[in-house]
């Protein structure tokens, strides 16, 4: 018995010793622990309102709620879970339906994003949004903001009183993208639905169905899966860091319209002439098929186009490319590329902040 005694404490003290060399002078066994911690990065998430952040009376109603109804503190309370993830802080940037969205909100909203990631105690960016535009502002982020560290907008389709809410889910997995070394370099992404979106390419798709935020043409960057981002594709074209747009001086954005194609739209002239008379810079043509336009449209817009306002073609379909024709170099018209025209009407704006040249222009949209 004595001798297993003695066998046990030199086990033990051997243990301790052993331990305690591989420790520098001074330190402790609670310190080393410690050491073994990993540290959560610093997430802040910017509300600005939206069905993410919806209350309806009854909790079966999935349209004709409040928009905006419930505070990012009470959001962040509602999904503890993220805590878990990282170090969050909130920020309530404004409260509004995005239709609601306008030019000076997202000049601040770039603005303030570039000075929190400018910041070495944020390492990345959720924004709850509504999702009727939702993409216009995630696109006007990839073209503006200035690192390469995570920024993540998310919204939801079903307001976050009703039975099974997909805010609260949309929100941790967009916590747990910005958290996530992988998403570093990526762009501005869109998390809705467990899919992760370029800003640029995703559009919503369906007015009220939970998979609404789709990529027709050039498909998810990834996807979220038991609690990890997986990632399969990356967009080519310029965004954040490589981007040459610059917002920290810019007041104001040019004025840029979207003017709609049909059977019969422009007979008579009167829309392009009514943007003119306003002082739009900017008219992005929402056109049938390739961006095709009858003959009284192209009368209008290159009226127009010699009167100082940048035109761009692009199409109504949804998906698809708007190729460059002769007839454009003839007409100094712009042709959209893959962006649809809400995302066009984005572009062209800040194109507008650094030049009214058409080809340099057109440069940009095959660029961004």
């Amino acid at each position: 018995m004595i001798i297993k005694k003695i066998l046990t404490a030199t086990l033990l003290t051997g243990s301790i010793l052993s331990a305690s060399c591989m420790l520098p002078f001074g330190s402790s066994m609670i310190s080393a622990a410690h050491a073994g911690e990993v540290k959560k990065p610093n997430i802040k998430i910017l509300a600005t309102g939206g069905t993410i952040a919806g209350s309806a009376k009854v909790n079966t109603a999935t349209t004709g709620y409040t928009s905006g109804a419930i505070s990012v503190d009470n959001l962040i309370k509602a999904v503890p879970e993220i805590q878990d993830l990282a170090n969050i802080s909130g920020e309530q940037l404004t409260n509004e339906s995005s239709t609601d969205i306008n030019d000076e909100l997202l000049l601040r909203f770039g603005k303030h994003v570039n000075e929190l990631l400018a910041s070495d105690d944020v390492d990345g960016i959720v924004i709850t949004h509504g999702t009727s535009t939702l993409e216009e502002t995630a696109y006007f982020l990839n073209l503006v903001v200035k690192s390469d560290k995570p920024v993540v907008v998310v919204g939801s389709m079903r307001p976050a009183t009703a039975i099974s809410a997909d805010g609260p889910f949309n929100l941790y997995n967009a916590v747990l993208l910005a958290s996530s070394k992988d998403a570093k370099r990526r762009g501005v992404l869109m998390l809705l639905n467990d899919r992760i979106g370029s800003a640029r390419e995703v559009t919503k798709t369906n007015t009220a169905m939970l998979d609404t935020f789709k990529s027709v043409e050039h498909g998810y960057l990834g996807v979220i899966v038991g609690g990890k981002p997986y990632f399969y594709n990356e967009s080519t074209r310029k965004h954040t860091v490589n981007s040459e747009f610059d917002i920290s001086k810019v007041d104001k954005l040019p004025q840029v319209d979207i003017l709609y194609g049909y059977q019969n739209s422009d007979k008579y002239g009167y829309l392009y002439e009514a943007a003119v008379k306003a002082g739009v810079k900017g008219i992005v043509i929402a056109a049938p098929g390739n961006g095709s336009i009858s003959k009284a449209t192209k009368k209008s817009a290159t009226d127009a186009q010699k009167k100082g306002v940048a035109i761009v073609r692009s199409s109504r379909v949804g998906s698809g490319v708007v190729n460059r024709l002769a007839s454009d170099d003839d007409n100094k018209f712009i042709s959209a590329d893959s962006l649809n025209s809400q995302k066009a009407r984005i572009l062209l704006m800040l194109a507008l902040t650094q030049t009214d040249d058409p080809q340099k222009i057109q440069k940009y949209f095959d660029e961004y």
